[in-house]
């Protein structure tokens, strides 16, 4: 079922290097600007990676501007998480975090688990195919909640 866009979205996983700014890049490239979308990690502690970046940016998506940024730093810049109305976690630690910090805000949390492509494969193809696997994923789930894309 097709539900509205929110207002926000905020994405969550581990470190804010692979799967939450992909579906970052992702929604904003999909769905325009309508809906104001963020990601953190649980841990802000390192940098955009480069595969991640590579297969978005198959799609058009631009992530090389990335700044990596965990819970703590987003209300460091003037954001609360209760002025989400979702908060997509990526990762059983990032789905316990936004729980616990959510639970005075009673904000919805849903749960995707996406694939986690890192350290997998020896070569870069093999590499590349499992950060398209977890890109795939996450596409594949915001189709499923907010049906095709409205931007090219």
């Amino acid at each position: 079922m097709v539900d509205t866009l929110p207002q926000s979205v905020l994405f969550c996983c581990d470190h804010n290097s692979i799967r939450s700014p992909m579906a970052e890049g992702i929604m904003k490239k999909f769905y325009g600007s309508g809906t104001y979308v963020q990601s953190v990690g649980v841990k802000g502690d390192m940098e955009i990676d480069g595969f991640a970046i590579a297969v978005c940016q198959e799609l058009g998506v631009e992530l090389s501007r990335h700044k990596a940024r965990n819970f703590d730093e987003l209300s460091e810049c003037g954001e609360d998480l209760s002025s989400f109305d979702l908060i997509v976690a990526l990762t059983p630690a990032s789905k316990q975090q936004a729980e616990e910090l959510t639970r005075i805000f009673h904000l919805e949390v849903e749960y995707w688990p996406i694939f986690d492509p890192s350290g997998q494969g020896e070569v870069r193809e093999a590499k590349l195919q499992a950060y398209r696997r977890s890109r795939d994923e996450i596409v594949e789930r915001l189709i499923e909640r907010w049906g095709p894309p409205r931007q090219a």
